[in-house]
């Protein structure tokens, strides 16, 4: 039985961003609340050498968005990456469930054996078929960075539970 390369992504990627801008509402209640600036939030990491919270919402849509760009092989357009509150980064999140939304299913479904081609910045260059950069990489790296964002919130004392991380699934 094959599955769909559309439902194996879109959806996800929509069910897991939808449930980062829940857990960045509870940020900001949180941080008003407890009268932290909220920018405390956004600068924390796990440890001194992983990225802060903000970076780790920015990768998460940004893995999101490019992998079902390169599915569909459409152009996405790029993030600013210059987000610096609670708020620019849902809005950051809404773009990107937008971008997500706009894809239909006739243009990432049969791409599981594209070829595709990632250039790293270092130069280094990745071939994947579209369900090896799915399965392989993108998901993956989407998964733990929404997950490294939520440890984040729940280090700081959010009370956040699995099904603040898990969201509603999403049928389209």
């Amino acid at each position: 039985m094959t599955i769909s390369m559309y439902k194996a992504s879109v959806p996800i990627f929509l069910q897991f961003l939808t449930s980062l801008s829940a857990v960045l509402d509870k940020a900001a209640a949180f941080a008003e609340a407890k009268k932290i600036d909220p920018s405390v939030l956004l600068n924390m990491r796990l440890a001194p050498d992983m990225f802060p919270l903000v970076r780790q919402v920015r990768a998460a849509t940004d893995h999101a968005i490019t992998a079902c760009g390169r599915l569909a092989g459409a152009e996405m357009p790029t993030f600013a990456n210059n987000e610096a509150s609670i708020s620019e980064l849902k809005e950051r999140i809404a773009r990107a469930i937008d971008l997500l939304k706009s894809l239909k299913p006739a243009q990432i479904d049969g791409s599981e054996g594209k070829e595709i081609k990632i250039t790293f910045p270092s130069g280094a260059v990745r071939e994947f078929t579209g369900q090896s950069l799915l399965l392989n990489n993108s998901l993956p790296n989407f998964y733990f960075h929404c997950t490294t964002a939520y440890d984040i919130l729940r280090h700081c004392g959010l009370e956040l539970g699995k099904r603040d991380f898990m969201g509603t699934p999403v049928q389209l």
